[in-house]
């Protein structure tokens, strides 16, 4: 009945640990079904963004620079608020590794002492007192009462080794829990690493879609969208190990005590286990037996090598050395003993599995959670950023298509002043600066005949350069006004070119050919 009851166990065992890598990998699944269809919507999204007609209104591409704006601004924010979560979520479930880690170093240093002291009492009834007793033989070997009371020692140093066999050696449990804690910390370090480069690496998207919308820059966008592309990859993926790790240690964290039990099933007996999980103050210590008989054989041992050193040692005084030396090892069994009390206790173990859960049902749990969100929150911002990328790209590409079909005849047209900085003027030009310095006549003075033409640029040029002026456009305007306006229609022109008529006669009668 026992091997059946063992066999439903461990076949039950294995049905549940199934369920869970089934469990597992159906979040795995549904994380990567989220991820394909995100990959579908945005190939969507982009291929009708890419296909749409361009509206020349101005309205309307106010409207489209604007929503631009505030998209890329929402999107930023949502990265950044989602950084702040998952700065806090890498944090909890940092604590809490380590707090699991503390508590397994705890509970590891706690067996290995009671192995310790079982171990070093056993090295001492079993050795150290064997010896003392096979002198002390030899030397009462005419008195048989005495060697009948030394039989008495040793057959109650046989009873304490007897009894200390029967506590749980925790040498295995030791190694396993030395290895949990090993690759809990190693695994740790390298998740915690990787989230804070993750981190890092979302918050340069960030600023490189920022200075690529700023200055309008194609290059900074394409490496936005790239680099935009594969953070949403990795989003997704940290959503589907987080989302996993949490429901695992979910399940875990729904009946810890069952499943301590089933791991420990073949190692530690089940009333051992049940006494360090639940630490009952009514219940029984599983050792309370043994350290009680512990206790009266060194308490029966000690009082049978008092009446020895009394009675015996008057009559032989070489046995006093050696039951000195009992007597001492006698009493530091019994500080073993108190040590072992203490650390069988299961207050101090409980304690620490109380910790140990903690850690991982509280801190790497909300840890766990919020890491999840801050992937879903990343994965969105992404998405966003990579939406409005092609609108910022059309956007920069008509801005420049505008600018470039401005008319070569424009007198506010920036791209004239770059090509008349580069060429030189129409006719020769000579200077008038000697007409006010006496030098000369003015009949002396032959200005170029000025020829009025459709060149309204060139003749601002030439009227710049008689008084003493540089031949800039953008000081053309100024005539009669303090500042160039914004935009100008046909009407405001032909007043431009009026101005420049009535300059040309009234310095062409006082500059006759």
């Amino acid at each position: 009945m026992s091997v059946v009851g063992q066999d439903r166990k461990s076949g039950s065992g294995c049905y549940l640990r199934w369920l869970l890598f089934l469990s597992l990998l159906f979040l795995g699944l549904v994380a990567a079904v989220c991820l394909g269809l995100n990959l579908i919507f945005l190939v969507a999204y982009l291929v009708c963004a890419c296909h749409c007609r361009r509206d020349d209104a101005v309205q309307t591409k106010q409207h489209h620079s604007c929503c631009i704006t505030w998209t890329a601004v929402v999107a930023g924010l949502i990265c950044c608020a989602a950084v702040g979560v998952g700065f806090y979520g890498n944090s909890e479930t940092n604590d809490g590794a380590y707090q699991l880690m503390y508590s397994l170093d705890d509970a590891n240093h706690t067996f290995s002492g009671i192995d310790a002291l079982v171990s070093g009492t056993t090295q001492k009834m079993k050795v150290d007192l064997e010896q003392h007793l096979a002198r002390l033989s030899e030397i009462f070997a005419a008195r048989g009462d005495y060697l009948q009371t030394l039989k008495f020692i040793q057959q109650m140093a046989g009873s304490v080794v007897v009894q200390l066999s029967g506590l749980p050696v925790w040498r295995e449990v030791t190694m396993e829990l030395t290895k949990l804690s090993d690759q809990t910390g190693y695994v740790e370090y390298y998740r915690w690493l990787s989230y804070l480069l993750l981190f890092i690496l979302d918050l340069v998207i960030c600023l490189i879609a920022c200075l690529g919308l700023a200055k309008r820059s194609k290059c900074l966008l394409a490496s936005m969208l790239c680099c935009g592309a594969l953070s949403l990859l990795l989003s997704w993926a940290s959503l589907a190990a987080d989302g996993s790790a949490a429901v695992a240690t979910s399940d875990f964290c729904v009946a810890p005590d069952t499943f301590i039990l089933n791991v420990t099933e073949g190692q530690i007996s089940t009333e051992v286990t049940r006494y360090y999980l639940y630490c009952s103050q009514s219940g029984s210590s599983p050792f309370q037996q043994t350290l009680t008989t512990f206790q009266r054989a060194l308490t029966t041992m000690q009082i049978q090598v008092a009446g020895l050193l009394q009675f015996a040692v008057p009559l032989f005084s070489t046995a006093e050395e050696d039951l000195l030396a009992i007597q001492l090892l006698l009493n530091s069994s019994e500080s073993s003993l108190h040590q072992l009390t203490a650390m069988v206790d299961c207050r101090g173990l409980h304690k620490d599995y109380l910790d140990a859960l903690a850690g991982i049902c509280y801190d790497g749990l909300q840890g766990l959670l919020y890491l999840g969100l801050f992937s879903f929150l990343a994965a969105l911002a992404f998405s966003t950023m990579i939406c409005a990328g092609p609108r910022a790209w059309k956007h920069f590409t008509t801005r420049n298509r505008d600018y470039d079909d401005i008319d070569d005849d424009d007198p506010f047209n920036p791209q004239a002043w770059r090509m008349a900085a580069h060429s030189p003027p129409r006719g020769q030009l000579h200077s008038f600066c000697s007409y006010s310095s006496g030098l000369g006549s003015q009949t002396s003075l032959q200005p170029p005949a000025q020829t009025i033409s459709n060149a309204p640029v060139s003749e601002y040029m030439n009227q710049a350069m008689l008084f003493g002026r540089n031949p800039r456009y953008e000081n053309v305007p100024l005539i009669g006004r303090a500042s160039p306006p914004p935009t100008y229609s046909p009407s405001m022109r032909a007043t431009y070119l009026s101005v420049a008529d009535e300059h040309l006669r009234h310095y062409g009668n006082q500059f006759p050919a």
